[in-house]
């Protein structure tokens, strides 16, 4: 009867995924059915960790991380947990054998989080590595179930497209980081002279992030190829909306994409993808 938990555990995954993030879970949806509970149970497991840091307010975050931690190495060394979602994680990285090294990088950065930090070039560097191009590369070991000759092809482009999806989640989320959360991620510059000069220059390089992403993008496994398509449009939707608002306005305004536009992208995404126009 342990399938009926690992079912629970999996759902779970998936539930907290839609809650969290609508364009993620349309573009786990346009996976293949084969791939997509591995994916939930990675976006889960992040989640969760992300949620410690920014969210739980009032409550000892390092204990809490440490925990979560402790947790997880037990859950991969036995094989089973009884938290749903690190049970589906667990599970998912046994199964695909994903990169212990992987998670420790990942949970590394988590703990930056709850530090006072001033980044510069090198530490901004190690963050996105941890928080999101190493989220992405886990995402590749699914997609390659294995290929290691694949895996190491794509490696590159995987780490690119991780590193454009938090900078640009860094200009969404500007004013919550730095007005609530107190963090400024963008190295050597100064939150109180954030103009459209500085704005530009972040842009310029997550563009060129992006359009390296696509040429791996394109040569994903047919099982994952248009899911990371559409999760790319998505989020290039979202730059271009962020690049035509002012460094004040992205200072006062989280922008946001309405499900109504998301909708659209995901119309025309599957238009190119079946003609191969990517």
């Amino acid at each position: 009867m342990k399938q009926l938990f690992d079912e629970l555990s999996y759902s779970v995954s998936k539930i907290t995924t839609q809650k969290y993030s609508t364009s993620f879970s349309l573009g786990i949806l346009a996976l293949k059915p084969s791939i997509r509970s591995a994916i939930y149970a990675i976006y889960g497991y992040v989640r969760l960790a992300d949620e410690i840091v920014d969210s739980f307010h009032g409550y000892d975050k390092v204990k809490l991380l440490n925990r979560l931690k402790v947790e997880t190495d037990n859950a991969l060394h036995e094989g089973i947990s009884l938290n749903p979602i690190l049970q589906s994680f667990q599970e998912t990285v046994n199964r695909f054998k994903i990169d212990k090294d992987l998670i420790e990088q990942f949970l590394h950065s988590m703990e930056m989080d709850l530090q006072k930090i001033d980044y510069n070039s090198e530490l901004y560097k190690e963050y996105i590595f941890g928080s999101a191009e190493v989220v992405g590369l886990m995402c590749l070991q699914v997609f390659t179930d294995g290929n290691m000759e694949k895996y190491k092809e794509l490696k590159p482009y995987a780490m690119k497209l991780g590193s454009a999806f938090q900078k640009v989640n860094f200009l969404r989320d500007l004013k919550d980081d730095y007005q609530i959360l107190g963090r400024t991620y963008f190295p050597n510059i100064d939150m109180c002279i954030f103009d459209n000069y500085v704005k530009c220059q972040i842009e310029e390089e997550i563009e060129e992030e992006f359009k390296e992403a696509l040429i791996g993008i394109k040569k994903l496994p047919n099982s994952s190829m248009f899911g990371v398509y559409l999760a790319y449009k998505y989020y290039l939707s979202l730059f271009g909306k962020i690049k035509r608002k002012s460094s004040k306005e992205i200072m006062n305004n989280r922008v946001r994409i309405p499900n109504s536009e998301k909708a659209y992208v995901a119309f025309k995404s599957y238009v190119r993808y079946k003609t191969a126009c990517l």
